[in-house]
């Protein structure tokens, strides 16, 4: 379990919010949640201005499909900007508005639901709950379209379409999955968002009083069967129906450069032949064929940052523009010459758009000068391993500043931890 291991946690969680900044080794971080991953032409305009008026000129990606902004030199004007673009909704809420939902949102060949829609219900669900604003900044919801793309995420509390009724409308038509594990609890798409917020009242009140140590559900003992017990003992306070909430938050639907390798960790750095071949893993970059004949284009960010020139980039497309929990940003609902300017704009841009790209697979965490406790600047050894490949690691690979690991994905992934004494390298 990286970052912020439970097991002697002595401190509430200080996840960092628009408000409520981390001050990283190179300035004030702020990350803006975007339920969803789906965010604004507008909106996007104005985080490259922040980034680039405001702050160091990046934006990253999370592994939750949010945004931060590296730098700041003054967040208050920084809060001020995104809450009138829309992006900052509640004050209170606004850490606790972690949401994830497939990107193609019932689009894809196994996608069942419009669960972008839903992502945007939950959030205004949420925010209408005062004692919400309490839950933990890393607490997860997840809303999949029947893909099992997002439900693999192990979020705390997940909405699977499925077709275990005659259609999804159905009252069996989704399911409850807590810290992953499946409760047997099924709603319709209708119910489904008053479930995920009394799954998470039901969190709360698992909780011991006053103790703010555990940020995920299953780091409370057997937190999955206490939740769903509770979910099956009665009637939950009722909430609110999320149309009739006022205040619609959410809107309608350059290349790296070589750098020599950090001295700590010169000459130490692994061969691409050494690592293993598992076969498995998620595409990440190209072109995604939808069900009714049009086209998504998946891109990938290298090393989740973008410029503010980048961002522009996006914007500008005239597409919408998804973010993903696998940094990387999606394209959807293009004809196929569509596509072909797409791949080109994006290729353009600096992002990625073949599979087979030695960029696909390959994270990082801020590593230095951005993170005081970093012992090497990944970012810079990761770009001069990537330039020594010609394809793609069999096996994603994430390069860590220390021990605490930030940003590791889930699943199989070749970890090269940096050490006083060059990487680490850990295998699956």
């Amino acid at each position: 379990m990286p970052v912020g291991e439970f097991p002697g946690r002595t401190r509430p969680d200080a996840c960092p919010g628009a408000l409520q900044v981390h001050e990283a080794a190179d300035g004030p971080l702020a990350r803006v949640r975007l339920p969803g991953g789906a965010v604004s032409a507008a909106q996007l305009r104005v985080l490259a201005a922040c980034a680039a008026e405001l702050g160091a000129d990046v934006i990253e990606l999370t592994s939750r499909a949010n945004v931060q902004v590296r730098g700041l030199r003054s967040p208050e004007v920084f809060a001020r900007r995104i809450a009138a673009a829309g992006l900052l909704p509640s004050p209170a809420h606004e850490r606790v508005r972690n949401i994830v939902a497939s990107p193609l949102s019932g689009r894809g060949p196994d996608g069942l639901l419009d669960v972008l829609a839903m992502a945007a219900a939950l959030d205004r669900a949420l925010c209408a709950r005062p004692r919400l604003a309490g839950l933990p900044g890393r607490f997860l919801f997840a809303l999949d379209d029947g893909t099992g793309d997002v439900a693999g995420l192990g979020a705390d509390v997940t909405y699977a379409a499925s077709a275990l009724g005659a259609d999804v409308s159905d009252a069996a038509g989704g399911r409850l999955l807590l810290a992953g594990t499946d409760t047997g609890l099924t709603a319709g798409p209708d119910a489904a968002i008053a479930l995920m917020i009394d799954a998470a009242e039901a969190f709360l009140d698992e909780l011991p009083s006053g103790d703010g140590r555990a940020w995920r559900i299953r780091e409370l003992d057997d937190g999955p069967a206490r939740i769903a017990a509770r979910l099956r003992g009665g009637a939950a306070p009722p909430v609110p129906d999320p149309a009739r909430l006022p205040g619609d938050a959410n809107p309608p639907i350059p290349a790296p450069t070589r750098r020599p390798p950090d001295s700590a960790s010169a000459g130490r750095l692994p061969g691409p032949g050494r690592l293993p071949s598992t076969g498995a893993g998620r595409p990440v970059a190209g072109r995604i064929a939808q069900r009714d004949g049009r086209v998504a284009v998946e891109a990938v960010v290298p090393l989740g940052r973008l410029t503010s020139a980048q961002v522009l980039a996006l914007a500008d497309t005239g597409h919408a523009v998804r973010l993903t929990p696998w940094r990387t940003v999606v394209l959807p609902d293009l004809s196929p010459a569509e596509a072909d300017r797409a791949e080109k704009a994006l290729d353009a841009m600096g992002l990625v758009t073949d599979p087979a790209s030695p960029w696909a697979g390959v994270t990082a965490c801020a590593g230095r000068p951005g993170c005081a406790k970093a012992l090497a600047d990944v970012r810079a050894d990761a770009r001069h391993w990537v330039e020594s490949l010609d394809r793609a690691p069999a096996t994603p690979v994430h390069w860590a500043g220390c021990e605490r690991r930030c940003g590791l994905p889930r699943g199989p992934v070749v970890q090269l931890i940096a050490t006083t004494n060059g990487y680490e390298e850990r295998h699956p």
